[in-house]
């Protein structure tokens, strides 16, 4: 982890503007919804990284989180899921979004990559005709999907009260 975490933002305007002033070469754009993150979440940010020089995470805020994944989700609140990003070294950036998909976000950073994890094909990304109309590059990073949110979160509401004792 670096020792201050990076910048979170609630606006795409002034995100832009923090890059331009630190002449971000070669931007790339992750998102989704981390909630709970996990080591699956961290394969494909590094794969994402890897793409570019800076590293922008648009995060899934509390209701398009819940719009997502369900009425029990989000489990964590969008201020703990985006500090914790923002602690993560590959991490430059974050911001914190409230649509369905970010669409609007490339159209207003304009990075040169949108990379998304290996549950997509470049052909399943919702966001492909955007960013092809753009010129952005879409890339597929990440390990094979054999972590999920929803099962980590499924296993510790399952866990609880089977009497398991931490001594």
């Amino acid at each position: 982890m670096k020792n201050e975490p990076c910048p979170v933002f609630k606006s795409a305007t002034k995100l832009k503007a923090w890059l331009r002033r630190r002449k971000a070469k070669r931007v790339v754009l992750a998102n989704g919804c981390f909630d709970p993150m996990h080591v699956g979440h961290v394969r494909y940010l590094a794969g994402a990284k890897s793409h570019g020089d800076f590293l922008v995470v648009a995060l899934n805020d509390d209701a398009s989180t819940r719009a997502l994944k369900g009425d029990r989700r989000p489990v964590m609140p969008a201020t703990h899921r985006s500090r914790l990003l923002a602690a993560l070294e590959m991490v430059d950036a974050v911001l914190v979004f409230s649509a369905r998909d970010v669409s609007r976000i490339l159209r207003a950073i304009h990075p040169a990559c949108h990379a998304k994890g290996t549950d997509y094909t470049v052909d399943t990304v919702p966001e492909r005709d955007v960013s092809a109309s753009l010129g952005i590059d879409t890339v597929i990073v990440g390990d094979p999907k054999a972590h999920s949110s929803s099962e980590v979160v499924e296993r510790v509401r399952g866990s609880r009260g089977r009497g398991r004792s931490s001594r």
